[in-house]
């Protein structure tokens, strides 16, 4: 089977404040070993032997006003290398009109999505947008809903309690495709938890114009857990069918604790109880279809 990573990064330091400077509080822990170049040709020598063919680069948060500046310097590296395959840059959907931002990222030919991280959580560690409500914004529906004009889908980023909001966003946005983070950023673990989680995710799997990405398993627990990966990929499966979900490795940041083989046969072995149709869904189709890469 041939493998589509669906969320990866590769980056300069110099570009991207959260590594230069004092260590800010990430979600994903201690960051040192990260913090430094982690350029194409590293990113390929991670992922040879694994049979991953094709990949998707997911923003990785330059200043706001260097969007466009992130977006050429991926296509630079396509031009160079042929890798990635599709790029997921970023706009701001609270901007008054955000049609002239993506006026101007729209010439990046491998442009297939837009990500602006919408996630908010009473942890202030957890915490990146400025208020938990983007996704019931009017200005924000209202842009985000512009991307169906384009082609593009958008990158939905929320934790489970603000999954109401996003099922709103979804509701509001019918032509629009939505592919959810990390499954939802399960960052609860307890029993408690996992059912609020649950919950919220059965909710937003009733948007039929969501799907979700098995990708940042480690994000909070900073280690790899192949039991949680197959607790998240059997839930995730079940509420929303192998055809709505699509895998990433989310590399660099879940190298900070695994190596990528490691990392892949832990979800290919999540997923081992499938049909191939559905493993091949997972691995290939839905990333393929969803971000246009054949």
């Amino acid at each position: 089977m041939t493998i589509v990573d669906a969320h990866f990064h590769v980056w300069r330091q110099d570009d991207l404040p959260w590594l230069k400077g004092p260590m800010q509080p990430r979600i994903f822990g201690p960051y040192e070993p990260i913090r430094r170049d982690y350029p194409m040709t590293e990113y390929l020598d991670d992922i040879a032997g694994t049979g991953v063919t094709k990949s998707v680069y997911v923003q990785a948060n330059w200043p706001t006003d260097k969007a466009e500046d992130e977006a050429a310097w991926i296509e630079s590296l396509i031009a160079e290398t042929g890798w990635p395959h599709g790029l997921v840059a970023y706009a701001d959907m609270g901007a008054e009109d955000v049609r002239p931002a993506l006026d101007r990222l729209a010439r990046f030919p491998h442009l297939r999505g837009i990500r602006q991280q919408f996630h908010w959580h009473q942890n202030p560690t957890y915490r990146f947008a400025p208020h938990a409500d983007l996704c019931l914004d009017a200005t924000v529906q209202k842009n985000v809903a512009r991307l169906a004009d384009y082609g593009l889908v958008f990158d939905l980023q929320v934790f489970d309690a603000q999954m109401d909001g996003a099922c709103d966003l979804a509701r509001a946005c019918p032509d629009v495709t939505f592919v959810l983070q990390h499954a939802g950023m399960l960052e609860d673990t307890s029993d408690a938890g996992r059912a609020r989680w649950r919950a919220a995710m059965e909710r937003l799997a009733g948007c039929p114009n969501v799907v979700s990405k098995l990708s940042g398993f480690g994000t909070f627990q900073h280690r790899l857990d192949p039991d949680l990966i197959g607790w998240l990929t059997t839930e995730t499966v079940g509420m929303f069918g192998a055809d709505r979900c699509l895998w990433g490795s989310n590399f660099p940041i879940e190298k900070l604790w695994t190596d990528y083989t490691a990392l892949l046969d832990a979800h290919r072995r999540a997923a081992g109880g499938l049909s191939t149709v559905e493993q091949q869904a997972i691995f290939h189709d839905t990333a393929t279809r969803v971000y246009r890469l054949a």
